[in-house]
């Protein structure tokens, strides 16, 4: 597929984007909260974060020296809109750990060869051995969203595709490994906000690719399969942990607040830990399309 031209995100900007979407960036002033929605008005202090962001780096090394100690086995994938900011939180997650027991696996489109195989093979055989934590940056779940949107599977193979997840996610957990499901979701107009910036930005551009830019015009197929997704592969064994992601920021702790309060390792700091932020993360009931 050709990479994208460079004013692609511009002129959809201009010709095809919604007028109120055009609106609230138009009018938006520096660090403004474009989602409505959103239960903050401001973004989150660099100094605030900073400071909480450095307490949890400090646990995250502690949860790692447990997670090798201990053999322990942990997954967590990373799904959302593009844009959403799942390549941003993975990288929180893991600046301060060593990246031989804390590995990212971001698939590119199947082979032909592995188009011919169970869907979910080439993901298998990515878990997590004793000792690791495992970072999907998208997964599985390509099938229940993009794949759909963009018609790369058929109605067939996307219902098996959901017949089988939970069964699958269950046997994971039933063999011990600790997996960790995020669902970030980003407001129509800072998705796009964010699309333009990586267009003006040449340090950026690898971000875009075809699928982003024709993406944009599909905002409410994504947001019937996104709404169809969470709803049939949210189990009590195997929860969906939603973060509305419109403050990167926030959104970054959440996650990270998520994982250590879920895992009892060794000399846990929960004055340090602190508390997560429950109007922007939370289970499929806060996802705001």
């Amino acid at each position: 597929m050709a990479r994208p031209d460079q004013r692609q995100i511009q002129r959809y900007f201009e010709n095809d984007a919604p007028q109120e979407i055009r609106e609230q960036i138009q009018n938006a002033k520096k660090g403004d909260i474009l989602e409505p929605s959103y239960p903050h008005d401001e973004r989150m202090s660099s100094k605030l974060y900073d400071a909480e962001m450095q307490d949890l780096q400090i646990e995250l090394v502690k949860l790692q020296t447990w997670v090798k100690e201990s053999g322990e086995r942990i997954a967590i994938i990373f799904e959302g809109r593009d844009a959403a900011g799942k390549g941003g939180t993975i990288k929180r997650f893991r600046e301060n750990l060593n990246p031989r027991g804390a590995r990212v696996v971001a698939l590119a489109k199947p082979s032909d060869s592995e188009s011919t195989q169970w869907y979910f093979q080439r993901y298998i055989e990515h878990l997590p051995s004793a000792g690791e934590l495992v970072f999907f940056d998208r997964s599985w779940y390509n099938r229940g969203v993009v794949e759909n949107v963009f018609g790369f599977c058929t109605p067939a193979e996307r219902e098996r595709f959901f017949r089988q997840v939970i069964p699958i996610e269950q046997g994971l957990v039933n063999d011990g490994i600790r997996l960790f499901k995020f669902w970030l979701n980003v407001g129509r107009a800072e998705q796009l906000r964010r699309f333009q910036s990586r267009e003006n930005d040449p340090l950026k551009h690898w971000k875009l690719s075809p699928i982003d830019i024709m993406g944009l015009s599909k905002w409410e197929e994504y947001t019937d399969s996104i709404r169809e997704t969470l709803t049939r592969s949210h189990s009590t064994a195997t929860p969906w942990t939603v973060i509305r992601s419109d403050d990167k920021k926030r959104a970054r702790l959440a996650a990270i607040r998520t994982v250590l309060a879920d895992l009892d390792y060794d000399d846990k700091d929960h004055k340090a830990l602190g508390k997560r932020d429950e109007s922007i993360c939370g289970g499929p009931e806060i996802w705001d399309a």
